[in-house]
């Protein structure tokens, strides 16, 4: 059964249980507003929202996001799909707010930086008004780009970062950093529950081919029989968590006690080289791709990695999937995307 036929087939208990209620039966079941729904993230969130019996409503602008992301989800009776770009006003009635409205990958943000910074900021502002009003408990999908080039390693949630104010990143890094002020403020200032997690790289299916992020970008090489692109001399680290992974605990974080507002590390704390990464994308593949070597692009950090102690103590919260089973997973993904007639994933 190929990744799509899966997806069908995969059972509500199963998802009510990945989201944090082993039975199923003991959540309120509430309508929830999931901006950027129809991104990497935000499906895999609608869906598992979906399958726990509550009411969806899936924003976007679909500048990333993919419709074919949630073409599967289009049945499903407690699901809405709204075209709208959040650094517009919006007003609806909704129980609780996942922020994940916002291009994540470097060739994506840099496209529009300035788009980028009102995305973070007048987005941030317009839901936190929204939820100011309604009374609903808010999540901000922010990042481990806050902490720049990291002078501490792994990062802990008390770092404050090393980021480039005026670099071509700072449009993503600081239009974060700013949008957790804002986050706080309100809490602070008109009582918003608010709920804040920092995501380190995470990969799986529905990242879209044309990302630039390093997982898709030499997964795609290796399948279309590329040289495989590693920028500086590969010694650089990251860590990689499974989306399955990262839900899980997104979820977890918006059902815990209100006096947990965060900001709480969410990623994997595996630490691996870029070239490790390379080598094991070769070997999982069969391909017979070369590695070649470009420059280190402005700002890149030499090294990431989550310390996620609080994770772990307020959320019970921990990653399951190791690097090489989610890598065939997504691996499996690109594989059956990239023979799809064009016409085809045009058509949804």
């Amino acid at each position: 059964m190929n990744y799509l036929g899966k997806i069908r087939a995969r059972s509500v208990l199963t998802a009510a249980r990945d989201a944090n209620d082993p039975s199923g039966t003991s959540r309120t079941l509430k309508r929830i507003l999931v901006t950027g729904g129809a991104g990497f993230l935000g499906s895999h969130l609608c869906e598992t929202l979906l399958a726990a019996g509550h009411q969806v409503i899936c924003l976007d602008n679909f500048s990333t996001g993919m419709r074919r992301n949630i073409a599967h989800l289009k049945g499903v009776d407690r699901f809405n799909v709204i075209a709208h770009d959040i650094v517009h006003p919006l007003d609806l009635e909704v129980d609780e707010i996942y922020n994940l409205a916002c291009p994540a990958s470097p060739p994506h943000y840099q496209a529009d930086p300035i788009h980028t910074t009102k995305t973070c900021v007048l987005g941030s502002l317009n839901l936190l008004e929204l939820a100011a009003r309604t009374g609903a408990r808010i999540l901000q999908a922010s990042t481990s780009e806050v902490y720049g080039d990291p002078n501490v390693h792994p990062q802990v949630e008390s770092y404050w970062g090393n980021v480039n104010s005026f670099g071509p990143r700072s449009c993503y890094d600081e239009g974060k950093r700013c949008a957790e002020t804002l986050f706080f403020d309100f809490h602070n200032t008109h009582g918003v529950e608010i709920k804040i997690i920092r995501i380190f790289n995470t990969y799986g299916p529905r990242m879209r081919p044309d990302d630039g992020r390093v997982v898709s970008n030499f997964i795609v090489q290796a399948l279309t029989g590329q040289d495989i692109t590693i920028y500086g001399d590969g010694s650089q680290t990251r860590s990689f968590c499974f989306v399955d992974d990262l839900i899980g605990g997104m979820v977890r974080m918006m059902a815990s006690p209100s006096s947990l507002t965060g900001p709480v590390n969410l990623g994997n704390p595996g630490e691996f080289t870029i070239r490790e990464l390379a080598e094991q994308v070769i070997g999982l593949t069969g391909s017979r791709s070369q590695i070649i070597h470009r420059a280190l692009p402005v700002d890149d950090p030499r090294q990431r990695r989550p310390d996620i102690s609080l994770a772990m103590q307020e959320l019970d919260w921990r990653p399951k999937i190791e690097l090489s089973s989610g890598l065939r997973q997504t691996i499996d993904y690109f594989d059956g995307l990239l023979t799809r007639p064009a016409r085809e994933l045009e058509a949804v």
